[in-house]
């Protein structure tokens, strides 16, 4: 679970922005909150509203960097490769800062780093509850680690090599990505909180933009029938027009995407380190196809998928993805994503939910995770333009986002638990006409020059 994420110097952000999914002072939606871990509660939704351009993709993008440069880091002597805010002179020379607090294994956990394109200045990592904090490591670019709290823990030999890997990793490297590439469990014994942060990114975050095409979440529907059965059943349920799936053997060295992205999948789930058993994989040009990818002990086994229709006299008629609307693939893409949130411990952020999908439908979504959601430690967040979401029949204040721009571009991030409204207020009439903010400020139509 996400508890907190800071942002500073980063894309459209300049100052440090905190996203937080702290519940607030409403009592209503308990069932929106999660269980607590050592006094911290956390919301299991949030919707993040915003006009075009003010950030909410960046966001989205922040909060994915961290978990790419900590899974894949950065070539030796190769400069950090990102984006910092560009409207300010001063921030071009100034650091970058990122902090993700999480829940995890039972533990919450602070963790962050300070960089520029050429190196990791500072890192950090320490567990906290609601009212305290204990150091796990340090790293500082003069002061170098602190790694005192291993000493308790492991033996003199273990702690050297602890000591040995944190001076061995490159400056442009996070000490995580260190621990990730090296064989340290072989010999050290206790190192139980890195390894939570790690599988927290791995295995438990996933980011989904609008155009998306190889889905990380872990599902089983290669060979589970009962789940083909459930994706069947929500197909239904969704109104798609689809009666059934079919699933036929393909070889995955013969599936028509780029061979770099091949060798990503096969990385991804070929990691021993990987909790993952399955993708999904679209055509990266027309969505022609739609691959099942199931984890073999040396290889990558695929299946097509191809959905049913009913023949009027009776039979059924075999579709080509392609063959379906832009609606039902994106559905189609977002069924995995709901059955792996009631398997719980997993984090979805969804960019632009809305697209291709009719209003009641993506209302349908949100309200069909939060009534099932009690008693399942599972984050849905999603970045929308989409205002039939924008009621307190659906979402706590402490739920809704807004993202705007200040005059000099920076975004800003601020929630509706800061207004003063009653609970049963209707709020969607208040957002359209921009008393929340977040909503377009459009010119003067009468000062266009029209041409002939």
């Amino acid at each position: 679970m996400l508890i907190r994420y800071s942002v500073e110097n980063f894309l459209s952000f300049n100052e440090r922005q905190i996203f937080s999914l702290i519940p607030g002072r409403g009592t209503l939606k308990a069932q929106h909150k999660s269980s607590p871990v050592n006094g911290l509660t956390v919301l299991k939704s949030a919707v993040i509203y915003g006009a075009n351009a003010s950030g909410k993709s960046n966001l989205i993008k922040a909060i994915e960097f961290g978990k790419n440069l900590i899974l894949k880091g950065t070539k030796a002597e190769q400069p950090i490769s990102f984006e910092s805010f560009k409207l300010d002179k001063n921030a071009a020379n100034a650091d970058s800062r990122f902090e993700y607090e999480i829940q995890h294994k039972n533990k919450n956990y602070a963790y962050g780093f300070v960089f520029n394109s050429t190196e990791i200045k500072e890192e950090w990592l320490f567990e906290i509850t609601k009212t305290s904090e204990t150091k796990i490591f340090e790293r500082e670019t003069v002061k170098g680690f602190d790694l005192s709290y291993f000493k308790k823990l492991n033996k003199k030999e273990e702690n050297q090599f602890i000591e040995f890997t944190a001076k061995s990793t490159p400056r442009n490297q996070l000490f995580l990505t260190q621990i990730r590439n090296s064989n340290i469990t072989e010999h050290v014994s206790n190192i139980e909180d890195l390894l939570n942060i790690i599988d927290w990114f791995q295995n438990a975050l996933t980011v989904i933009y609008p155009s998306s095409k190889n889905k990380e979440n872990s599902f089983k529907l290669f060979e589970n029938t009962d789940l083909q059965n459930l994706f069947t059943e929500m197909l239904d349920y969704f109104d798609t027009g689809i009666n059934g799936i079919d699933l036929k053997e393909i070889s995955f060295d013969k599936i028509d995407v780029p061979e770099d992205l091949k060798e990503d999948i096969k990385a991804e789930l070929l990691s021993k380190k990987s909790e993952k058993t399955s993708a999904f994989l679209s055509n990266p040009q027309d969505d022609k196809y739609y691959i099942i990818l199931k984890k073999q002990p040396d290889k990558l086994a695929a299946k097509i998928l191809k959905t049913k229709h009913e023949i009027t006299g009776g039979g059924h008629e075999l579709f080509d993805l392609r063959d379906e609307s832009d609606g039902t693939r994106r559905i189609m893409d977002l069924i995995p994503l709901m059955i792996d949130l009631f398997k719980g411990n997993n984090v979805f952020i969804v960019d632009e939910l809305e697209r291709s999908l009719h209003p009641n439908l993506v209302y349908d979504l949100m309200d069909f995770f939060l009534d099932k959601c009690e008693g399942i430690n599972s984050q849905f967040i999603v970045a929308s333009h989409e205002s039939i979401l924008f009621t307190q029949k659906l979402l706590r204040k402490d739920e809704i986002w807004f993202i705007v721009k200040d005059k000099k571009g920076g975004s800003h991030l601020h929630s509706l638990e800061d207004y003063n409204i009653r609970f049963d207020k209707e709020l969607r009439r208040d957002y359209l006409l921009g008393r929340y903010k977040g909503v377009p400020k459009l010119g003067n139509r009468n000062n266009l020059t029209i041409l002939p």
